[in-house]
């Protein structure tokens, strides 16, 4: 072939070369086409990255996805994608969003464990998040009982937090991240206390949190009720409190406590009829209440009672208690409450 006749051959494979070149970068950088401004692409595992695409195609997102997948190959990405949940934006192109499924940011969840609840309102409140897989329940108790040893019960070891988690996770993951937290913020608490406080251990110091926590959800109350608990702890008084009462009932409890109730001596956690702590805490306390029972107020009161609006009178007599009871409790207001959140909530 003579040199004239190479020219326009050479001409040719390179206006073809550039030609593809072109397409390519055209497939690499066309745009994601949704039908919302978001959706959330999953990677399940052991699927490949042509599967992705594949899926994507018959999605109506991209077209060409064969040869877009052998872009990524040829870059190296596919063998950096991870599996999981990926939020893909509607415009993105499609080497963004490849080299964004490889980057293994997945789509972030949160659950909240509210203050005050029960761990097995925790639980369950767990369970029913669609994104988290639920341990079964003999598995999940074996797991509780060997984190909080040597403890009897596993009650009251979780801080309530918002927590973060990606699809998939097992709601022991969120547990153990949320026991491993109050363990420490426990620990640090204690190794600061005041040597005076009438506590023997962490633990009864979180019994009472609990029981701080589920009297009042006013912040401002709470170092108050820590501190006329203590009192009376040091004084050798009863606590006489309701919730440890109710918390004792467990599904007996039908929203009314009765004087039979509070005169029940097999209750354990009856504290009108029993001395000091309950056996284990009765909720889960978060930071707040455990820090009010680790710096409670100084003042002289030794008794509360509900106002109705959600606060308490506190008092340091048995008469000035007894005058606030007929102020606050014989005759109550029809919008009468005992916290200022839900009923419904603190019940838990």
């Amino acid at each position: 072939m003579t040199y004239r006749h190479l020219v326009p051959t050479a001409i040719l494979v390179i206006a073809s070369l550039s030609g593809s070149y072109f397409y390519l970068q055209g497939l690499w950088q066309q745009a994601i086409t949704l039908e919302e401004s978001s959706r959330v692409l999953t990677i399940n595992s052991g699927e490949s990255l042509h599967q992705v695409l594949s899926r994507a195609e018959t999605q109506g997102w991209l077209m060409d996805a064969n040869w877009v997948g052998r872009i990524a190959r040829w870059q190296g990405l596919d063998q950096k994608i991870q599996m999981g949940e990926f939020r893909i934006a509607n415009g993105m192109t499609a080497g963004q969003m490849i080299e964004h499924l490889a980057t293994g940011q997945v789509v972030q969840y949160k659950i909240t464990i509210p203050e005050g609840v029960t761990l097995r309102a925790a639980i369950a409140l767990l369970e029913r998040h669609p994104k988290l897989a639920a341990t079964a329940g003999d598995k999940l108790n074996v797991a509780l009982a060997a984190w909080v040893s040597p403890a009897i019960s596993p009650e009251g070891w979780f801080l309530p937090e918002t927590w973060s988690f990606t699809a998939g996770d097992a709601d022991t993951d969120i547990l153990r991240r949320a026991h491993t937290a109050m363990r420490e913020l426990l620990d640090s608490l204690w190794g600061k206390r005041a040597v005076s406080l009438p506590l023997a251990s962490p633990y009864e110091a979180l019994i009472l949190a609990s029981i701080v926590e589920r009297e009042t959800a006013a912040p401002s109350e709470r170092s108050q009720i820590a501190g006329v608990f203590l009192r009376r702890l040091e004084r050798g008084m009863r606590l006489q409190t309701d919730p440890t009462v109710i918390y004792g009932l467990g599904d007996t409890y039908d929203g009314n406590l009765r004087r039979t109730h509070l005169r029940d001596p097999e209750n354990a956690y009856n504290t009108y009829v029993m001395r000091g702590l309950p056996p284990t805490p009765i909720a889960l306390p978060g930071e707040d209440a455990l820090r009010a029972v680790f710096n409670p107020d100084d003042s002289d009161a030794l008794y509360f009672v509900a106002k109705g609006d959600g606060t308490h009178a506190f008092s340091a007599s048995l008469e000035e208690h007894e005058e606030n009871v007929r102020r606050y409790q014989l005759v109550r207001r029809s919008d009468y409450r005992s916290t200022p959140d839900s009923p419904k909530q603190r019940r838990q």
